[in-house]
């Protein structure tokens, strides 16, 4: 692993690491991490943020306004990227939403993707031991986690298969993969046992599955106008209805619609904060 480069920001740190990952099949990954200004002996909680189709890891913090937010709350943040590149597999290049930029944050059964296309267990198990390893001021048993678009599904869906987080945001996420465009083109590609399979990638399906869980903690954003909510990609009555049948309060799961925003950074920027504090009040408990 080594340092690509370091920024300060807001009196901390930004540093963009590049790594050979196994769970990648052995290409090269670059990952950011923000940790705020501290004092000896101090350690920060770790929010990671999932970018969506066709972003990177410095999508995030160049355009979410997290860092400052991040900064004053006392909140480390990482940002991976969205998928594997330089897989050479045969068509990885020729769609923005397959491929390259498009990786789901599952990990890919279909032969001809699985070698390389497996960021669930990237992001869920050896990013957090990359970033251990750098032995940097961070509480690993102390992490969240948010994302936006491809990168909300990837939020959503990596809390409620796994407990290692102890909150999850998203900014208009893909909430019904399965009966989704988005999805059902990624699960026909990428796994083997196709949109049956995928269930297992899919937030509504995951919630009402977790009834009776106690520890689940979801706060979702979408804008009115957003224009991939009229195409019927994000679906965020279906996570309403999971939440309805799995008996889920608005403590638990927190859906807010917000009239005349998009699907765009301006929106997220504008509720990062709000993001940010709530992750706060989780990992501070």
């Amino acid at each position: 692993m080594t340092e690509v480069s370091s920024n300060k920001a807001f009196g901390g740190y930004i540093t963009k690491y590049k790594a050979t990952s196994e769970s990648l099949g052995g290409l090269t990954t670059q990952f950011n991490v923000f940790v705020p200004a501290h004092t000896e002996g101090q350690k920060f909680p770790v929010l990671y943020y999932l970018a969506g189709l066709t972003c990177n890891e410095d999508t995030g913090p160049w355009k979410g306004n997290f860092l400052s937010i991040a900064a004053a709350e006392g909140i480390a943040m990482i940002f991976p990227d969205t998928s594997p590149r330089g897989a050479e597999i045969v068509g990885e290049e020729d769609s923005w939403d397959i491929g390259t930029g498009a990786g789901f944050y599952l990990d890919a059964t279909a032969d001809k993707w699985a070698k390389h296309y497996r960021m669930f267990s990237f992001v869920t198990k050896e990013l957090p031991k990359l970033v251990n390893d750098l032995q940097l001021p961070l509480d690993m048993n102390r992490q969240s986690i948010m994302g936006h678009s491809m990168g909300g599904h990837g939020a959503l869906t990596l809390f409620l298969a796994t407990l290692q987080y102890r909150s999850a945001s998203a900014f208009a996420p893909v909430c019904n993969p399965t009966k989704s465009p988005w999805g059902i083109k990624a699960f026909s590609n990428y796994l083997k046992g196709g949109v049956e399979e995928g269930e297992k990638y899919d937030a509504s399906r995951l919630l009402e599955k977790a009834k009776g869980r106690s520890n689940v903690a979801l706060l979702i954003d979408y804008g009115a106008q957003d224009q991939f909510l009229k195409d019927g990609q994000l679906l965020p009555e279906a996570l309403s209805q999971a939440a309805q049948n799995a008996g889920f309060n608005e403590n638990q799961v927190n859906i807010r619609k917000q009239e005349g925003y998009d699907h765009s950074y301006y929106f997220i920027s504008t509720f990062a904060s709000d993001h940010i504090k709530y992750h706060a009040s989780h990992l501070r408990a």
